[in-house]
């Protein structure tokens, strides 16, 4: 197992990072230019600035039972059609039952915007969410590495 951050815009690197020393997993940041990361016994990829640049990356690195972060819909999609498992930044998990109806919200969402329509930005981000993520993190891999990676 390895875990592959989504770092674009993602608040939880620091966290994951933190978790992955703690359990001695290794850890993949993928990002675009526009971001920098320089981390220790971390592997950071940096992509061109574009559209899925690193998502794509990411897809395409992902094997069975990596864990990917990401808020990313459909870069959740891609990877949980690979064997990965992914986490929400905001500590919830991605998988075949949920996916679907995040996919559709997402597209209504964009049709709405294209309408000219403006919604509202994500509020903004609160130590409860970190503290789920941390939990919903470190429950993961205590299963992984007491041997129940799934």
């Amino acid at each position: 197992m390895k875990i592959i951050i989504d770092a674009d815009g993602c608040p939880v690197v620091a966290i994951t990072v933190q978790l992955c020393k703690k359990f001695h997993i290794p850890c993949t940041i993928v990002c675009d230019t526009a971001h920098q990361f320089q981390l220790d016994d971390v592997e950071v990829i940096t992509v061109d600035k574009g559209s899925d640049s690193a998502d794509y990356t990411i897809a395409n690195k992902v094997i069975t039972d990596d864990l990917v972060i990401t808020q990313d819909y459909g870069l959740a999609s891609m990877c949980l059609a690979r064997g990965a498992r992914v986490l929400h930044q905001d500590g919830w998990e991605y998988n075949s039952y949920n996916i679907d109806a995040l996919l559709i919200q997402r597209h209504e969402s964009y049709k709405y915007r294209a309408s000219g329509k403006r919604m509202k930005g994500p509020k903004k981000r609160t130590v409860d969410q970190d503290k789920a993520f941390t939990v919903a993190l470190q429950t993961i891999l205590q299963g992984y590495t007491s041997g129940g990676n799934r």
